[in-house]
Parts: structure tokens; sequence; C-alpha cells
């Protein structure tokens, strides 16, 4: 499967001057809204996802995502997987399980985003799951920025990866495009935002 070209047929690989969700910049960037708008697309991505996470042996009972980018990925992860799916929104800045759902203690969860970048939104939504008594067995999305290592590939994780390094990271594809810190960055001042917070 070749994800890459998956997202440039949807127009969904941009090249332009982009403020990420991070708070760092980059000339790339990745829409996966573009992608997963297509439910046949979103239901292949997600088997080929759910086929590495059966291959591996792990029991999953639940996915969570956190919202709103992971959302559209992790249902569709969840119906490949055949199991139950919850996610954690941001409600006055603190990632949060809420709207009645319920995680049971010793429940084991696989948190689900569309595209991994240091992992910090699914961190959070993983700190949610853990503190009402759920597993984390592992973290999984789509595509993987490259700052974290995955399961199937021979990048190493990098000191700005907060991914736990005793969790398998699964994902479908690498694309490791150069960021740049706001100190590093020359065009902060044209940066389009097109991501899902703060626009």
């Amino acid at each position: 499967m070749n994800v890459e070209q998956i997202y440039k047929d949807a127009n969904a690989l941009l090249e332009g001057h982009f403020k990420l969700s991070s708070g760092n910049y980059s000339n790339f960037y990745l829409q996966s809204a573009k992608v997963l708008e297509d439910p046949k697309t979103a239901k292949l991505l997600a088997e080929a996802l759910a086929a590495q996470i059966k291959e591996s042996g792990i029991k999953v009972d639940a996915v969570c995502s956190p919202a709103l980018g992971g959302i559209i990925s992790g249902f569709a992860l969840a119906t490949a997987l055949d199991v139950r799916f919850i996610f954690a929104e941001r409600v006055d800045g603190q990632m949060t399980v809420r709207r009645g759902f319920e995680v049971s203690e010793g429940e084991n969860y696989i948190i689900c985003e569309d595209i991994i970048t240091t992992g910090g939104s699914a961190l959070e939504a993983a700190k949610q799951v853990e503190a009402a008594g759920g597993n984390i067995v592992a973290y999984a999305a789509l595509a993987n920025r490259g700052f974290c290592s995955r399961v199937g590939s021979d990048l190493q994780a990098q000191d700005n990866c907060k991914l736990p390094l005793d969790k398998p990271l699964f994902a479908l594809e690498d694309f490791t495009f150069k960021m740049y810190t706001p100190d590093e960055c020359d065009f902060k001042d044209i940066a389009y935002k097109p991501g899902s917070r703060g626009n």
C-alpha cells in the first residue's frame, strides 16, 4: 500500500508554510481529513492498520482517540478490530473523557491518531484512560511524522517523541518532513494553520 500516494491523490499532502499544532513549523502538512472523507479509503487504511495490530497478538478491548483529528481514524480502526470506541476531548485546555464514556478497570486500549508527530495529544488521552483504570497496550496512527519509532520501521525515536518507549506504535508510513522551531522559522508571519486547533 502506497500511503503517500493515497495522500497525494486526495490532495492531502500539502506544500507551503504551515504552523503545526505542536507550535513548530513545516513546509509540508498532512491533511488527513481529506483522505478520510472517503469512507472506502478510511476503511482500507484502517484494515491495513488493524492487520498489523492483529499480527502482533496484542489483546485489544477498545480504541480511544483524541478529538478532533483522531476521531475518524480511531472509529475506523475500532470497526476493523471489532472493538468499542471512545474519544477524549479538550475541556478548558485539559484532555478529558466525558459524554458518558466509561473505562472499565483492566480494559486494554489502543490510542489512535490520524497523524503522530511527537505524540503529545495521544499521550494526554492515554493518561485519562489510565486514570480511569484502563491499560494502554499500544498507540496507532495512519502516518508517523518520524519523531517516534514505529513497528516495522528502522527510524529511531528522537528526543522530542513523547510516547513511552515500552509501548508499540503501529502506523502505515513514515513522513519525515523537516520541522522548524519558532526560533528557526523565518516565515512565521505568513504560516497557515490548517489543523483542527486554533483556526
